[in-house]
């Protein structure tokens, strides 16, 4: 056990991105059994509908007095983890999940966070968190196993494990992954909730082939659908030094954070100017309730992107001050795919210099949403859900160079299983007709 001060903001990116899978009020629960020691307390459970699963965060935070020893931090780890125990397998519980779609999976997580504070009952109390390895097989044996075997192995982190894992996870994406990468190890564990602490971290996650195989999957789809002639280069490149354990993956790595911050920041950009937008415009025919769910659904395609994925999108917008001139004056169009989901197609407009050409600002941001709906009646891809476009305008001002990016998310209705084979049938006369005709 060592005392340690803040050194990882409480305010995650990763939590900001994740406030729109929210699926309804945080909720402060009641712990029963807790003894004396740990009378305060706070519990909140979150519950995040993520694109793939339900993600049940129980976060519970103890203060201590400064005077606690090594051996009252242990039995408030040990306290809390029983009355999670007991609480999941009460008709609380039971009322909370039954919020769940239980088609959907579903990772439960404890978040623990002990404090030390000068003084319990002051409101100015100054607080240090413990760094603690509650995780120790010693406090794990000294808990209460449940007796439900329905119900998963919880989760449990530290407060400084959970913050670090999500500075490098950065996507709610890879962070569902790597929690279902852990659980899958825990299910194999003899013990329920201990794990190596080699495993714990998400630098392991990354490492490992499960991190690239959903891209792998995704560009092997593009190309059976004939959008793309060749695997992606980058996507190669990455994973030949991760199965040859390349000293270069940790460059690429390094790459795919950058990435997946820069879209973040842009992200917010664009979903702002857009409310900004809706807002003036609509203002008059909806309610504010009605602005904020379009908002929180747009905000929800444009952040479900995996770091491999988001490295693409902004390798692509960073390619443009290379392009040549002339394209650079007229204007161009690129379209990207998702490689988190296959359904999702992005379509980059880059504005050009010459206001009267066809790919001018003027002329094109008053119809994205027209370029959207006839991108999606041409795509050949069944799985299709939604279009994206962005109309890219770069601005050079005093020697910086920055971004305007207009936005516009069209849905697509899913084909029914007739038009998926109708769709194949189709992709096949074409394939053998051009093999015909070569």
């Amino acid at each position: 056990m060592s005392h340690s001060t803040t050194l990882i903001s409480d305010k995650s990116p990763l939590i900001n991105e994740m406030s729109c899978y929210l699926r309804a009020d945080i909720l402060e629960i009641n712990l029963p059994n807790m003894p004396v020691i740990d009378r305060h307390y706070y519990t909140h459970f979150y519950e995040y509908k993520l694109p793939k699963g339900l993600l049940q965060l129980l976060e519970v935070v103890v203060y201590l007095p400064n005077d606690s020893l090594c051996t009252d931090v242990k039995t408030s780890c040990t306290a809390v983890i029983n009355s999670i125990n007991i609480w999941r397998n009460t008709d609380e519980s039971t009322a909370i999940d039954t919020n769940a779609d239980s088609q959907f999976p579903t990772v439960t997580v404890l978040l623990l966070d002990i404090q030390y504070q000068s003084s319990i009952t002051s409101q100015d109390a100054h607080m240090q968190r413990i760094r603690y390895d509650f995780l120790g097989c010693d406090v794990i044996e000294s808990a209460i196993i449940e007796t439900n075997s329905n119900i998963q192995p919880l989760q449990i982190f530290g407060w400084h494990d959970w913050r670090a894992n999500l500075e490098v996870l950065q996507t709610p994406c890879e962070l569902w992954r790597f929690l279902l990468y852990r659980l899958e190890q825990l299910q194999h564990s003899a013990k329920r909730y201990w794990l190596d602490p080699k495993t714990l971290m998400a630098t392991e996650f990354l490492n490992s082939t499960d991190f690239l195989a959903p891209a792998i999957a995704i560009d092997n789809a593009l190309i059976k659908y004939r959008l793309q002639n060749e695997p992606n280069s980058a996507l190669i490149a990455m994973s030949l030094a991760q199965k040859t354990n390349s000293p270069t993956i940790q460059m690429y790595q390094q790459h795919m954070q950058q990435a997946a911050t820069l879209w973040s920041q842009l992200s917010m950009q664009m979903l702002d100017m857009v409310y900004k937008k809706s807002a003036v415009l609509k203002q008059k025919e909806c309610s504010d309730n009605s602005l904020e769910v379009d908002f929180s659904h747009w905000q929800q395609q444009i952040v479900n992107e995996s770091l491999f994925s988001r490295h693409e999108l902004i390798r692509t917008l960073y390619k443009h001050p290379k392009q040549k001139a002339y394209l650079q004056e007229q204007g161009y169009v690129v379209h990207q795919h998702s490689y988190e989901s296959l359904g999702r197609h992005y379509v980059l407009i880059f504005y050009g210099q010459d206001k009267e050409g066809q790919h001018s600002k003027a002329a094109i941001q008053p119809n994205l949403a027209k370029i959207a709906l006839d991108v999606a009646t041409r795509l050949p891809i069944a799985e299709l859900h939604h279009v994206i476009v962005l109309g890219i305008d770069f601005i050079v001002e005093n020697d910086d160079t920055f971004m305007d990016i207009d936005l516009w998310i069209q849905p697509v209705h899913a084909m029914t299983q007739r038009e998926r084979q109708l769709t194949k049938k189709i992709q096949q006369l074409q394939q053998t007709n051009e093999s015909k005709a070569s």
